[in-house]
């Protein structure tokens, strides 16, 4: 009779791969994963069926982190100037605690012979996009979320490719004075984008 899988070990060896992930990026061999989750590579294989199996659950578990971690930063919150909410997320997530997942899903882009996740780039754009749209909408400008969006991208890529933090972050905040300004003559603009009364 054949040996059970055990669900609780499986998860276990899982996050201890995606730790070891964040830390080091995705490795090309399954050596470095056996050795960070405590188990040999035929277990790996027995729990996961194959290495590129194992990496597409390593990617999935490490973005579902991410959208825990920080998806709650963008949401509006009552009284406070959504630009103020985005500068602090954009701390968060540039930050120590950011950084690793920055490292990983940048690297992950890059690869163009990746096929780990083919639609990774769609979904990494469309499953922010939620969040920024009803954040802005609490300015009056939901259709502000798309911009947004393709500036902190831009801005990831840019701090993932040079490592210039003060760069980056003067440029967030340079976009977030243009956002709680006036934007006067701009095609369907309201007069400010500050919070509704």
């Amino acid at each position: 009779m054949g040996r059970h899988k055990q669900p609780e070990i499986r998860d276990r060896v899982l996050d201890a791969c995606v730790d070891h992930a964040l830390a080091h990026g995705l490795p090309g061999r399954l050596e470095p994963l056996a050795a960070a989750s405590g188990t040999s590579t035929r277990m790996l294989i027995y729990h996961f069926g194959t290495r590129d199996a194992l990496l597409r659950e390593i990617l999935e578990r490490a973005r579902l982190r991410m959208r825990a971690a920080f998806g709650d930063l963008l949401a509006p919150r009552p009284g406070e100037p959504y630009t103020d909410t985005l500068r602090r997320a954009w701390r968060e997530m540039t930050g120590p605690a950011g950084r690793p997942y920055l490292g990983m899903f940048g690297r992950l882009r890059e690869d163009a012979e990746q096929q780990l996740w083919p639609g990774f780039r769609r979904e990494a754009t469309t499953d922010w996009l939620r969040p920024l749209a009803e954040g802005m909408g609490s300015t009056g400008r939901s259709e502000l979320g798309t911009l947004v969006l393709a500036v902190v991208r831009g801005l990831f890529l840019d701090l993932e490719a040079t490592g210039d933090t003060a760069r980056a972050d003067r440029a967030f905040d340079d976009f977030l004075a243009l956002l709680d300004g006036p934007c006067d003559g701009a095609p369907g603009a309201s007069a400010s984008v500050a919070p509704a009364t």
